[in-house]
């Protein structure tokens, strides 16, 4: 049996927790979950978008220590390739590396306008101009990998890391009401509908812990 230890940040606040505890539970890969106070400065600084490099989420396994979520992403699909988290077609795999790729790299506006708080709901948010491209980029992808491969999910019926990337995105679009076209509502729906974003949604709720910096700004 395989023993690994995933260590994350806030369930609430972190979008990158997120992705990583997504990919293990996608891949069947046991672990044990430890959680960083927000607290601490550099986790803290991580959830204020205040440093692009830090070491949470970081998987420990079998003596290799990743602490990037694409990296930990492409980990897990090579220790479980039975898990499908890439696509076995060439061309298909390298569409969801790019659209991976496409998000760990870049979408700041949308992050900076839009963080991640699952607990919060601002129905009459009003978006700041400069994410609006964000915005628009996401649902283009999301419509484009629908409409080639007939959904639900980005690559098809079958979930990949792309999913695990772009699962955070779902949960910020329902706290800030963003406007969203049937399509994306659908990939939306059928994310949020899945038992491991279920499980965290709730542990999130329950979690004590608030970044006042985040909270009183809306």
């Amino acid at each position: 049996m395989d023993a690994a230890t995933l260590t994350i940040s806030s369930r609430n606040y972190s979008s990158w927790s997120l992705r990583a505890w997504l990919l293990c539970k996608m891949a069947g890969l046991d672990v044990d979950v430890k959680t960083v106070s927000i607290d601490d400065p550099t986790n803290r600084a991580e959830l204020l978008l205040l440093s692009p490099s830090v070491l949470v989420p970081r998987l420990e396994h079998d003596g290799a220590k990743i602490w990037d979520t694409l990296s930990i992403a492409e980990y897990l699909a090579e220790l479980r390739p039975a898990a499908g988290l890439l696509p076995a077609d060439r061309v298909i795999r390298a569409h969801c590396r790019s659209i991976c790729g496409e998000m760990h790299a870049g979408f700041y506006n949308l992050r900076s306008a839009l963080p991640m708080n699952i607990k919060a709901h601002y129905p009459n948010f009003k978006t700041w101009a400069g994410a609006k491209p964000d915005i628009a980029r996401v649902f283009a992808i999301w419509q484009d990998c629908i409409h080639q491969y007939g959904g639900p999910f980005l690559l098809g019926r079958d979930l990949t890391m792309a999913d695990a990337m772009y699962a955070p995105v779902c949960t910020r679009f329902l706290t800030y009401g963003v406007m969203i076209d049937d399509v994306s509502a659908a990939y939306c729906r059928a994310i949020m509908r899945l038992p491991a974003m279920a499980d965290w949604v709730e542990a999130a709720k329950l979690e004590p812990d608030e970044l006042e910096e985040v909270d009183a700004e809306f």
